[in-house]
């Protein structure tokens, strides 16, 4: 039974998500820039033609080479376009990190004093140059939903293509470490819990990798979103919901929804109503907000957050006769993908992890069955929407474990049950109007489409 296996799960499993999502971070730091060829060495030296000067080379993720002039060099030699250069003028090319001179000074600036360090260089020319290609976006798909980095390496996005090799075998060996001890001990009770956590940790982050592969060669085709500076503190939602599910007759919802934002604290509460029918689901609750800037006052962050979330559950089932009360707590992360790689900004990766305790009321004798536990779990990948402007929001690909909510969850071919996926959205298109979608698919197809009036206006 579920509610036995992985009762204890949920904790295990937010530090190894939140571990795995960060290990390719630290590798942002270890990118300097490119080195130079034997070859390349050779074509500019002074015997090929090349000047005594090192200069700028064109091209992504290629950075100038700094110059260091030897002790014996006269002071013309470091001019830049100098008619006469010193004949004892020795310039010798050193790695993208330079020396200091024999006095332990810094190397003079051969460039006049107008020279960009190495590393603002490698971001500038790669962001010049950044163009949509053909192929990379095809070879992101197939083959490279399976060999993630491949669609950017052909691109030349060489820091991302390593990234996201990187985060796809962090991904599988957490997959191996969980799946494989789970077939071996024929999912013994005993070491279900922890195994399936790990298992699910692996799936997030090869998932994340796979959306971000086919986003760093796509994004070239627009600019990227930002996050908003700010979010109004009152947003009201009304709009129409459908359900399609075997299980019920009824398929029309009225969708109510409203959210309030009190610096770290966030206030929510939802309700879908079938007036056909009578059933109904209210869910009341909030977030507080434990890393990160509150939604209201973001600033020029990055987006990325931390959030600690408790709610609950009323779902009222008139025409089969039972109620469902119960409560949600567990963590929520989002982390901006600009921290793996230039290349996937304005994106970023979502991931939550916590637990649900329910009681169902139906008329006859109380069991151990009118309680039930649940390891809530979901990631997705998602863009901001807006630059700045009124404009503003977001939309996100998502993969929710849970299986009791509209959408339910997929039967696989193993015969066992999974959760559903899904897109969702939601854009305020002026400082007082906006709209909100989702469309989700498991054991039923959900479709939402609702209008939000934004009050308070700007912080």
């Amino acid at each position: 039974m579920e509610s036995e296996q992985f009762s204890r799960s949920w904790p295990f499993t937010g530090v190894v998500l939140w571990m795995s999502l960060a290990l390719p971070v630290p590798a942002l730091a270890q990118d300097g820039g490119a080195r130079l060829s034997a070859l390349e060495l050779l074509i500019r030296s002074p015997q090929l033609g090349g000047s005594d000067i090192p200069r700028d080379l064109s091209g992504p993720g290629v950075v100038e080479v700094p110059g260091r002039v030897h002790p014996t060099a006269s002071s013309d030699a470091s001019m830049v376009g100098g008619a006469q250069a010193a004949s004892s003028a020795e310039v010798l090319l050193v790695s993208p990190m330079p020396a200091l001179t024999e006095g332990g000074a810094p190397p003079p600036d051969v460039s006049g004093g107008m020279s960009t360090p190495a590393s603002a260089k490698t971001e500038l020319s790669a962001g010049a140059t950044r163009s949509f290609q053909v192929l990379p976006a095809a070879v992101s798909v197939v083959p490279g939903l399976l060999f993630h980095g491949l669609a950017p390496a052909i691109a030349g996005d060489g820091q991302t293509a390593r990234r996201l090799f990187a985060m796809e075998g962090t991904g599988l060996g957490l997959i191996a470490l969980g799946g494989v001890p789970i077939a071996l001990t024929g999912a013994s009770r005993r070491t279900i819990a922890p195994l399936y956590a790990v298992t699910l940790a692996g799936f997030s982050v090869f998932g994340i990798s796979a959306l971000a592969n086919v986003y760093s060669v796509v994004s070239p085709t627009f600019d990227p979103g930002v996050p908003a500076a700010s979010l109004p503190p009152l947003e009201l939602e009304m709009g129409y919901q459908y359900v399609s599910d075997t299980s019920f007759d009824y398929d029309h919802f009225v969708a109510l929804g409203a959210v309030a934002r009190l610096d770290a604290m966030k206030l929510e509460a939802t309700a879908r109503l079938a007036p056909e029918d009578g059933n109904a689901q209210v869910r009341l609750g909030g977030a507080y907000r434990l890393l990160g800037a509150p939604e209201q006052r973001r600033g020029g962050t990055d987006g990325s957050s931390l959030d600690a979330e408790l709610y609950g559950l009323y779902h009222r089932y008139p025409t089969e006769g039972f109620i469902v009360i119960g409560g949600d707590v567990g963590l929520r992360g989002r982390f901006a993908m600009s921290r793996v790689s230039p290349s996937l900004a304005g994106s970023f990766a979502e991931a939550s992890i916590g637990m649900s305790l329910q009681g169902y009321s139906y008329p006859g004798p109380v069991s151990d069955g009118n309680l039930h536990e649940q390891l809530l779990y979901s990631f997705g990948y998602g863009v901001w929407l807006g630059r700045g402007g009124p404009f503003k929001g977001e939309a996100m690909i998502f993969y929710d474990h849970r299986k009791d909510g509209f959408a339910g969850g997929l039967r696989t071919f193993g015969g066992g049950v999974v959760g559903n996926f899904g897109l969702r959205g939601r854009a305020l298109l002026t400082q007082t109007w906006g709209v909100a979608a989702e469309v989700a698919a498991g054991g039923a197809l959900v479709g939402r489409l609702s209008l939000i009036y934004a009050l308070g206006g700007e912080s």
